[in-house]
């Protein structure tokens, strides 16, 4: 769902158990948020973005693939 977050997360190697372990969280959990399934919460972005991509806006990284189910 967070095409951006994907993309630099295989840029960097970073995978989710990366993140999973980052945010003290189980891995299923984090493929939840990372899909789109649960909700990511701001305080879990900006650790994330802090921890591995502060380079990047959280607006970049976690900008949402809304065009499912759109036609052109």
């Amino acid at each position: 769902m967070y095409k951006n977050l994907a993309a630099e997360m295989a840029r960097k190697g970073i995978t989710k158990k990366d993140l999973a372990k980052s945010l003290n969280m189980r891995y299923p959990t984090i493929v939840d948020k990372t899909n789109g399934k649960s909700r990511l919460y701001l305080d879990e972005a900006v650790k994330i973005r802090d921890m591995f991509f502060p380079e990047f806006d959280l607006e970049y990284l976690f900008d949402v693939d809304d065009t499912r189910g759109r036609t052109a």
